[in-house]
């Protein structure tokens, strides 16, 4: 599980610095000029990151998982980007890497990355295996489930079974005493 994790982390960090990258040295923004922009691309790194991290979606079966998780990731996302921008006031400098300075929440070199690695996080340990002694449980519980073989009656044996009904409980009742 703590494999799982560091993998969560370091490919939530490579996605959120992809993005941050794209941002700070393809369109130039250093910073977030509005709010609208800081979200748009919170929700654009929880999408990717949903895609990607835990069972990708070029899995042979995660198509439908990576598509709830990058739904999810938008939400919880923009959720992340909310609690950086109001409550996490940490004043850095990345001036050395030419990508601004200012507070967590309004870098996108600070804040992408955080987001996508903890989302990736998530995601991750959500798509840990299970053990092979659950694998072993669960196929032992199969087998038994499809070996056992149960008779169901028809409708004419269910009728022939029964016995007629020609006097009322209570006069039966009655006789048995």
């Amino acid at each position: 599980m703590l494999k799982r994790l560091l993998v969560g982390l370091v490919l939530g960090t490579v996605i959120g610095a992809v993005v941050a990258a794209v941002l700070v040295q393809g369109l130039g923004w250093l910073t977030f000029g509005n709010a609208a922009f800081a979200y748009l691309a919170a929700a654009a790194t929880g999408a990717l990151a949903g895609l990607v991290a835990g069972k990708p979606i070029w899995s042979a079966d995660g198509r439908i998982e990576a598509g709830l998780k990058a739904f999810f990731g938008v939400l919880l996302s923009l959720g992340g980007m909310f609690a950086l921008r109001q409550w996490a006031k940490v004043d850095v400098d990345l001036g050395v890497l030419k990508a601004g300075h200012g507070f967590i929440g309004e870098l996108p070199a600070a804040s992408l990355p955080i987001i996508a690695a903890v989302l990736s996080m998530f995601y991750e340990i959500d798509n840990t295996p299970s053990d092979k002694k659950d694998e072993d449980e669960a196929k032992a519980s199969d087998k038994g489930a499809t070996s056992k073989k149960v008779r169901v009656a028809k409708k004419d044996e269910d009728e022939s079974d029964e016995e007629p009904e020609s006097e009322p409980v209570e006069e039966r009742k009655k006789k048995k005493s």
